[in-house]
C-alpha cells in the first residue's frame, strides 16, 4: 500500500511516488506537486519537523489499515449471503405450487 497525504497548503490529497522522488527532485510530505513547485519558486523550504510529522501520521495510518484487514481476513468466510434470491411460493415447480392449479 502507499503512503496518501494532505496538503498543508491547499488541503488536497495527493499520492506521491513510492520513493518519494519526483523526476525533477524530491517529493514532499508536506505540499502537494503543484504547491511544491509554488513554494520552491518562491524561495520557501518545508519545515523538516512538520514533513517528519507528515510521515509519520502516514505511516500510522497504513499500518492501522493494514492491521484491520488482517482482522476482518481472519474473521470468517465474511459476507455469505445467497447469490440469489428464494424461489417464491408461485415459482416453485411440484405439488403445492400454484402454476400446476391454473391450467
Amino acid at each position: 500500500m502507499r503512503l496518501v497525504f494532505e496538503c498543508v497548503e491547499c488541503g488536497g490529497h495527493y499520492l506521491p511516488p513510492e520513493g518519494m522522488v519526483y523526476p525533477d527532485g524530491p517529493a514532499s510530505p508536506v505540499w502537494c506537486s503543484s504547491c511544491q513547485v509554488s513554494k520552491r519558486t518562491a524561495g520557501l523550504a518545508e519545515d523538516p519537523l512538520l514533513a517528519r510529522v507528515a510521515l509519520a501520521a502516514a505511516r500510522a495510518a497504513l499500518a492501522r489499515r493494514a492491521a484491520e484487514g488482517a482482522e476482518a481476513a481472519g474473521t470468517g468466510r465474511g459476507d455469505v449471503r445467497p447469490s440469489r434470491p428464494p424461489l417464491s411460493r408461485r415459482a416453485r415447480p411440484g405439488p403445492g405450487g400454484v402454476r400446476g392449479k391454473l391450467g
